[in-house]
């Protein structure tokens, strides 16, 4: 796979190579600020308000944090509901940014830098969002990216995009990449 794409490195179009890596999971990001994190990708702590009702928990401002880039006429929210043990993956997209909230369930999220000119390509991120980590997940072009369902229950990502979808801009590649090696298997037994 080799394309151009444009990305938030530099001006100029940006090549996708894929790599080739050992089997893992990559560095397994815990804090916002880790120094492993993909270049591009960034990561909000969000606050949940909870109550004997439940609890509210805001997803977005638009102007504001991981979105003050995003133009209010092209952005676009949708929703995402996976079963326990769905495996959602990969893609990437040469000129859109995502946003991801887990509002409900826990998901593993596995990034593949696939920008060639990048100070970390060829590297992996896993990421384990949801209710026990309510993380906001920016996701920038030319970075691939999927999530395994974790836990006994559905989850549901709520994914905020700058621009309309399109078809055009998405690239997809097996979850079971040979070159990404991508181990989706339970690590901690």
């Amino acid at each position: 796979m080799s394309e151009s794409a444009a990305g938030p490195l530099a001006p100029e179009a940006l090549e996708l190579v894929r790599p080739q890596c050992e089997k893992g999971i990559g560095a397994v990001i815990v804090a916002p600020d880790s120094p492993s994190l993909i270049a591009g990708v960034r990561l909000q702590p969000l606050h949940i308000w909870p109550d004997d009702r439940g609890y509210f928990l805001e997803v977005l401002r638009m102007g504001q944090q991981l979105a003050a880039a995003y133009p209010a006429a092209s952005t676009q929210v949708s929703a995402s509901l996976s079963h326990p043990g769905a495996i959602k993956a990969f893609h990437y997209h040469r000129d859109q940014t995502d946003i991801w909230t887990v509002v409900l369930g826990m998901m593993q999220v596995a990034l593949v830098d696939l920008r060639k000119n990048s100070p970390t390509w060829g590297a992996r991120n896993t990421l384990y969002l949801g209710e026990l980590r309510p993380w906001q997940l920016l996701i920038p072009p030319g970075v691939a990216h999927g999530y395994k369902t974790v836990g006994s229950g559905p989850c549901l990502l709520i994914y905020v995009t700058d621009r309309f979808y399109n078809p055009n801009d998405e690239g997809r590649i097996p979850y079971n990449d040979p070159g990404i090696n991508y181990d989706w298997e339970t690590q901690r037994k």
